[in-house]
C-alpha cells in the first residue's frame, strides 16, 4: 500500500491520538540575547548512550526557527500547576516570556523556567524531516530534577490533567 492509497481524516486522527496521554514541556532557548520557546507535547527519550532526547515541532513555527538558530535548547518539564505557562507558550504572543520567571542555564544560557519538575539542557544533534514537522534530536549536556514539588502536567483528550495514583 502506498501513501497515496491511505486517506486519513485529520480530525479523526487528532481525536484518536488524543486518547494517548502526553507530558507537557516547554522547549526554549536564547538566541542573540532574546529568549524563545514553545509548548511541546511530543517530547521523548531516544538513547542512554549517548544521552539523546527528541521532540517534534511544526516546520512553520517561528519559535522553532529561533530555537534552531540557537543550536541548543532546554526542555522544561512543566509541573501540574503550570497550565497558564503551557497556554502562554502554545500561543503566538510576541513575548511569551512576559511575566514568566526563569534563570539562564549554566550550560548554555537557555531558559530554565521556575517551578518545573525538571530541566534538560541539550544541544541540537540532528533534525530529521517528518511530514509537516521536524523531528529534533538533542544531545543531553546537563539536567536537574526538582523533587518535593508537584507532579508533571499531562494532556489527555484535549484537556490538562495530573497523575493521581502514581505519585510517590
Amino acid at each position: 500500500m502506498t501513501d497515496e492509497q491511505v486517506a486519513i481524516d485529520s480530525a479523526e486522527f487528532r481525536k484518536v491520538l488524543g486518547h494517548f496521554p502526553t507530558g507537557v514541556t516547554v522547549v526554549a532557548a536564547v538566541h542573540e540575547g532574546q529568549p524563545a520557546g514553545l509548548a511541546v507535547g511530543s517530547f521523548f527519550s531516544i538513547s542512554l548512550d549517548p544521552p539523546l532526547v527528541g521532540f517534534c515541532v511544526g516546520k512553520e513555527s517561528s519559535s522553532w526557527a529561533t530555537v534552531r538558530a540557537a543550536g541548543h535548547f532546554v526542555v522544561n518539564v512543566l509541573s501540574d500547576n503550570q497550565i497558564p505557562i503551557s497556554g502562554a507558550f502554545a500561543g503566538t504572543a510576541a513575548d511569551k516570556f512576559d511575566g514568566v520567571d526563569w534563570t539562564p542555564a549554566v550550560s548554555h544560557g537557555g531558559p530554565h523556567l521556575d517551578g518545573c519538575v525538571a530541566h534538560i539542557d541539550c544541544v541540537i544533534h540532528d533534525v530529521l524531516p517528518g511530514g509537516d514537522h521536524d523531528i529534533v534530536v538533542g544531545r543531553v549536556i546537563a539536567m536537574d530534577l526538582h523533587r518535593g514539588g508537584d507532579g508533571p502536567l499531562l494532556f489527555f483528550k484535549g484537556r490538562y490533567g495530573r497523575l493521581a495514583d502514581l505519585e510517590s
